[in-house]
């Protein structure tokens, strides 16, 4: 029996600043917790998080970190379209 493989999970903060934070977990809820406690990326210490706005699923952490900086790449106000839309390959 092959063993289960966990998935990962991009995720986008919105930051106190309004500023918005994208990043990848295997565990959104705990890395949320951490971003809040400033035992986060350097950004969101600075720029503390108030709430996750998305979260999308992928197989495996090289197909999240694909899509990270592929949102990363968008525009402030296609980043939150980018997630929400029922195919990313569109926008």
């Amino acid at each position: 029996m092959a063993p289960s493989v966990r998935p990962w999970f991009l995720y986008l903060l919105e930051c106190r600043d309004g500023s918005y934070y994208a990043g990848i977990s295997t565990d959104v809820e705990a890395r949320f917790a951490a971003h809040q406690a400033g035992k986060g990326a350097r950004y969101t210490r600075a720029r503390p998080p108030l709430r996750v706005l998305a979260v999308r699923e992928y197989p495996d952490r090289a197909a999240a970190s694909r899509a990270e900086w592929q949102l990363k790449q968008q525009p402030r106000e296609r980043k939150l379209a980018w997630l929400q839309a029922t195919d990313p390959a569109l926008l």
